[in-house]
This record gives structure tokens, sequence and C-alpha cells, in this order.
């Protein structure tokens, strides 16, 4: 099938033979299942995001958000896996919405998920050069500032990226098993105890699960899942592709999906649903060590703060992989320099764009220093803030693009794979998305003195960056469709 050259996306091709700027691996479903998996940095979601979203949220109905939100994902992913298996190419929603809806909104994506693993990146810089600031320092060693310990991470984190991508999965798979082991004590500590009120299904029951604000939960909820959709990302590095994405995706989201569902319901039944509120009120941030003292006793307590670092090491160098490859990707299709696509001739790794990553990185780190802003109230709490958004678009985006395609190139008639899941997931991500809009300025703390959320300076900004890097992914497409029509034609033609 020839690729027109229209603004509709083109028949997908035969990747061309694998050459110097092609990366190359065997990786298998388990090994990309922990890069993906350590990206939602299982310990910090649990330890971070789900006091925030009991408190914040529906309280004790938090638990079942996960895992209506792993419900939406799945049927996302239902399309996500079938057009991986006749688009082969690593861009995953930069070549799939190309693909789907035209080169133009497939550029926009790119550009969009660019800006979401870099903002969920940096945010968690800013929160590990926190936690490192003060754990170290309650030991007695030298204090520094949160951003000094946040390079220091940028430094090994590039270190690890610059080379091959196997020895990133082992790091990632080591620090995973510890995360996910500590969660599951804790959790056994509680059910062999019976809780601090006895066990219940209390947190899955509808006037749990509605109470308070589930839109808030939900924003949480959905956040915990950021990064299991680059699957797609390691197409070029997977032993067979064709199966090893597909399994890696669903292993990822059912995964993940059970893990903080159990998780956030052991902390629920930890404290109490009488109590829970009380405590996560009282020291959010503190709560996952508090139930591990309670449960597992000191040494737990001490395991968890260890990890509590590892796992956000994990998260920042997950993410650090998929956004070389992205950039790899697009500098392949001619959409960035170059140099950014050259491979390094022995770790046969995205080396140049990992530099550029690298350097990006600091660059951030260094602003926002300069800036003054606090390391979790702004550069966390914002920047989450905004790849929630934006992850939550381009997946919904992308179920659009899904739905077009097959239902234009007939490649695969299965209903259920190719048109019913997709628009499912896609009705569950826009209305997601649209309460997400709704709740963003309480999401990122711009309130007025009564406590009321306004969209505000800081509202405005945060949610122009969503709408400004598409916007610049458009205009470029627009501007090569009429300059350089074929490295227009080549966007999603990016080298697998």
């Amino acid at each position: 099938m020839t690729a027109p050259t229209s603004t509709a996306g083109p028949a997908p091709a035969a990747p061309p033979a694998a050459g110097p700027r092609a990366l190359t691996g065997r990786l298998g479903p388990v090994a990309i299942v922990f890069m993906v998996v350590a990206a939602a940095a299982p310990l910090t979601v649990v330890g971070g995001a789900a006091p925030l979203g009991i408190l914040l949220g529906n309280g004790v109905g938090f638990p079942a958000l996960y895992a209506l939100s792993g419900v939406i994902l799945l049927l996302f992913s239902v399309g996500l896996a079938a057009m991986t298996r006749v688009v082969p190419r690593p861009g995953a929603f930069f070549s799939f919405v190309g693909y789907g809806l035209g080169r133009r909104p497939g550029l926009a994506a790119a550009y969009l998920a660019l800006l979401t693993y870099t903002t969920i990146q940096v945010s968690v810089y800013g929160y590990i050069g926190f936690i490192m600031s003060g754990t170290l320092a309650g030991l007695g060693l030298p204090t520094l500032p949160w951003w000094a310990w946040a390079l220091a991470i940028v430094a090994v984190v590039g270190v690890l990226g610059y080379r091959h991508i196997d020895l990133s999965s082992k790091v990632l798979g080591a620090l995973l098993v510890g995360e996910v082991g500590i969660v599951l004590a804790i959790v056994a500590g509680v059910l062999i105890t019976g809780g601090n009120e006895g066990l219940s299904a209390a947190p899955f029951a509808p006037s749990a699960v509605l109470s308070g604000s589930p839109a808030i939960g939900l924003m949480f909820a959905i956040a915990a899942f950021i990064g299991f959709e680059a699957t797609a990302i390691f197409r070029d590095e997977a032993r067979d592709p064709e199966r090893t994405i597909p399994r890696a995706t669903y292993a990822a989201v059912i995964g993940v999906a059970v893990f903080y569902t159990l998780a956030s319901w052991g902390l629920v039944m930890a404290w109490g649903p009488d109590h829970v509120l009380d405590v996560a009120a009282a020291d959010p941030g503190g709560m996952i060590v508090a139930t591990a003292a309670k449960y597992l006793g000191t040494a737990g307590q001490v395991v968890v703060q260890v990890l509590l670092v590892t796992s956000m090491f994990a998260c920042v160098l997950s993410f650090h992989n998929v956004i070389t490859r992205y950039q790899h990707t697009l500098s392949n299709a001619g959409l960035l320099p170059a140099a950014v696509g050259a491979v390094h001739p022995r770790h046969l790794s995205p080396s140049a764009s990992s530099l550029v990553q690298t350097t990006t990185a600091v660059a951030l780190v260094v602003v926002f220093a300069a800036l003054g802003l606090d390391p979790v109230l702004q550069v966390f709490t914002w920047f989450a803030g905004v790849a929630t958004l934006a992850i939550t678009i381009l997946m919904a985006v992308t179920s659009l693009a899904v739905i077009v395609w097959f239902r234009r190139t007939r490649v695969d008639a299965r209903p259920w794979h190719t048109l019913v899941a997709p628009a499912l997931g896609l009705l569950g991500l826009a209305g997601a998305a649209a309460a997400i809009v709704a709740n963003f300025p309480l999401l990122v703390g711009d309130v007025d003195a009564a406590g009321a959320q306004r969209f505000g300076v800081v509202s405005g900004v945060l949610l122009a960056l969503v709408v400004a890097l598409p916007a610049v992914g458009w205009a470029q497409a627009t501007v090569l469709r009429r300059r350089r029509p074929q490295t227009y034609a080549r966007i999603t033609d990016a080298i697998a």
C-alpha cells in the first residue's frame, strides 16, 4: 500500500534494515515491563500520591479509583496493542496519531509526549532532591540544597542512559523488586494483624467512591499510571515486537492497577476507615513511613525511607530512556537535528539523544533553583499536574487515531480491538481530561485567600504549556509541508 501525500496518515511500510542510526536489542516482555512500571515509581505513588488522593480526593474510597483507572487504560491498551501489530514504528503516540489522523496531528502529539515525559521527570527530580537533602542531613551528613542533589542524580541517570538499555533494565528491575517487596510486606502485616479496625471492603462501597472530590482523586490515580504506555517506544529493542510489546502493555496496566488498588486498600485498612483521613491530614508525606513503622517495626521504617529514594531514581531513569527514544525517533524522521539520532557504536544506545536529554534536565533544574521554586509544592506538584493532563489528552487522541485508522484501512476487522474498546477508552479518557482541567487550579494550589480554586497566573501558564507545545509541532509540520515536502512525508516514517 503506497503512502498518500494528503494529511491522512500513510499506510505502514515494512521497516528498513537496521543501520548505524537504528537501535537494536533483545528485550523480552518482563524486561520492558520493568522499564515502564519502574517509571510509575510504585513506592513513591503509594507513599506520596495515595495519601494525597485520600486527603484531597474521595477519602476512604480512593483505592477504587485505581481500579477504575486500570479499566479505562486497559480499554485504551487494546487499541494500542492492535496498532502496534500493524504499524512497525517505535514512535508510539507520535507514529500512531500520525498514521490515524495525519502528519500534523502526529507531530503535535510528539511534542505533547515530550512535554509529558519531561515535566514528570523534572517534577521527580525536585522531589528526590528534597528527600535526599532532608534524609542525609538527618544522618549527620553535610546539608546541601535540593538542587545540588537533583543535579547529582541527573549525572548518574545520564551515565546509565548513555549506555546500553540492558544495563538500565537490570538496574530498574532490581530497584522495582525492592519497592514492590516492601509494599507487599506492609500489606501482609495489615492482613495478618487485621488492620486498625478490622478488614473490610469499605473503600469499594459506592457511597465511599463518590464521596469528597472523586475528580481530584481520579487525577492522582491516573497520574500513577504515567509511563506504562511507553512499551511501544522500546519496539526496536524488543526480541519479538509483534508479540512482546502487546504482552508487555497488558501486563503493565493490569499489574499496576492490581498493585495500586491492593496497596492503597492496605493503607486504608492499616489506619481504619474512621481514622485514615486524620492520619493523611496530619502528615501525608510521612504516612507510608509511619505505616511501615507500625506494622514492620523500625527496620521496615528504615527500609522504606531508603527505597523511597531509589524509587524516585528508578522513575527518572526510566523516563530518561523514554525521552531519549522519542528524540531519537524524531531525529530519524528529520524533525530534529540529525546528530540527535546518532547511535553509540559500542553501547548501541541513542547516546546523542541521551546527552541532549541530560542537558535539558540540568538546565531545567538550574532554572527552577534560580527562580527559588519550592521542590515539592511547586516543582513537583505543578509539573506533575501538567504531565497528568498532557498524558490523558495524548491517550484520548491516540484512541481516536486508532479508531480512524482501522475504519479507513480495514487491515484488522476485529470490532472489539479496533472500535469498541478504543471508543470506550476514548470516552473514559475524555471525561478524565475534562475533570482534570476543571480541577486544575486546586491540583497546582492556585486558590484565593478563602481557599477556593481559581484560574490564576500559575494555572494559566501551566495550561498554556499543554496548548503551546502541540501548537509548535503543528506549525512545524505545516512549514515542512510547504517548504520541505520530503521531510513532511517522512513524519510517520522514522527509522525502525
